[in-house]
């Protein structure tokens, strides 16, 4: 930074000049002092003189280079180290937020609002793999979902593969993309990938970069375990399906947001005919084998998105979301038909079950669920009272 303007020089060589005329005798009397010191002694000293003048000037002039630079320097530290400061502060602010989250919605909810500020760029995103499937957690919308996906996936597969060039500190670069594993518990569980930009990927980015991929790592498997865990807490651990009081939850959810999207949803609920003579003849622990093959023939024939709930003893219950009155009837046949072509092994001989079902539809403002279950129930009874292993409706209208 020059301290001194083009018109402080002017003013400069004014006042020396001006100090030149002033001190004429003095400035001369000293230089025939200096010329007569020099034939005397025999002394170059006026030489000596200028050489010492510029050296003191050269001397000066370095110093006000270093200090000019090391003022640069300090400034571009100072700089640097405000940079990572604000970056650890967005890292820790990252992890703490993560920290709160237990299930995935809230981290997806996390990612979108710190991942762009974090990783300096809105095209961030993130791929996690649980059971060998990608699921997009967050990404650009430039492109169809679809479209999104695909690409992220290739990528992700790519990142994964070992075949990319390594990128430093656990990473790879591809296809442009810093991509940095998120591992926890020696899984990997998924790709954060962060588009090159104008700063660049220094060592310094990276290592925050793979901080927050390891930080998403172990809140996505601990969301993970969490599921699991409440999942189980919530199962019948013979037939896989949700307990009664789960159930009535999801039922009363499901069918509030039918009401708001004025979406179909059907209930089936059916009863295993004639069980209590199995575990009279077989035992209580064939009784349980049957269970258990009924659980899982359920878990085939219905898809991921149908509640399956084991509602009590031999009583099941089977909430259709998005499924009108005869798609609800055309499952419930199919499943009847898949219980009467079971045979369940047990010693030496195999055992038959089937069932009687009864089917029913929400109404368009319904809102309670013990409503709803009560009219699956009466069409149960019928089915059971019209010789069972058979479907009947929620309404007087019979399907052999």
């Amino acid at each position: 930074m020059n301290l001194i303007g083009r018109q402080d020089r002017l003013l400069l060589v004014g006042l020396a000049t001006a100090l030149i005329v002033v001190f004429t005798p003095q400035i001369r009397y000293l230089l025939d002092l200096a010329r007569e010191v020099e034939e005397n002694s025999g002394l170059a000293l006026t030489p000596a003189l200028l050489i010492l003048i510029v050296v003191f000037l050269f001397h000066q002039q370095g110093k006000r280079q270093d200090e000019k630079s090391r003022a640069v320097s300090a400034e571009a530290d100072a700089l640097q180290a405000e940079s990572r400061a604000v970056e650890m502060e967005r890292l820790v602010t990252f992890g703490q937020a993560l920290g709160r989250s237990l299930d995935v919605d809230a981290i997806r909810d996390v990612v979108v609002q710190h991942l762009p500020r974090l990783a300096d760029s809105d095209e961030a995103w993130v791929m996690t793999r649980f059971s060998g499937q990608w699921e997009a957690l967050t990404g650009t919308a430039r492109q169809s979902r679809h479209e999104v996906e695909v690409t992220q996936q290739y990528i992700a597969d790519r990142a994964l593969s070992g075949e990319i060039e390594a990128g430093g500190v656990d990473a790879v670069i591809a296809y442009g993309c810093l991509c940095l594993p998120m591992t926890a518990g020696g899984q990997t569980v998924g790709v954060l990938a962060v588009p090159e930009s104008t700063r660049g990927f220094t060592e310094g980015r990276r290592r925050v970069l793979t901080a927050a991929a390891t930080l998403l790592g172990i809140s996505l498997r601990n969301a993970a375990l969490f599921r699991e865990v409440r999942e189980n807490s919530l199962r019948d651990p013979l037939t896989g399906c949700f307990n009664r009081t789960h159930s009535l939850e999801v039922i009363d959810t499901e069918l509030r947001r039918a009401r708001r999207s004025h979406a179909p949803v059907s209930l089936i609920m059916f009863d295993l005919d004639h069980f209590k003579d199995v575990n009279d003849k077989y035992g209580h622990l064939c009784g349980d084998a049957v269970l258990t093959a009924v659980g899982a023939r359920m878990g085939e024939v219905l898809r991921g998105s149908d509640l399956k709930c084991r509602y009590g003893g031999e009583e099941f219950l089977i909430l259709l979301p998005e499924t009108a009155l005869d798609g609800a009837k055309r499952v419930a046949d199919t499943l009847r038909q898949e219980l009467a072509e079971m045979r369940i092994p047990w010693k030496d001989q195999t055992v038959g079950i089937t069932g009687s079902f009864g089917v029913t539809t929400a109404t368009p403002a319904e809102v309670d669920p013990q409503s709803l279950i009560a009219r699956a129930d009466a069409a149960l009874y019928r089915a059971k009272d019209q010789g069972r292993n058979c479907v009947r409706l929620g309404s007087e209208t019979a399907v052999a």
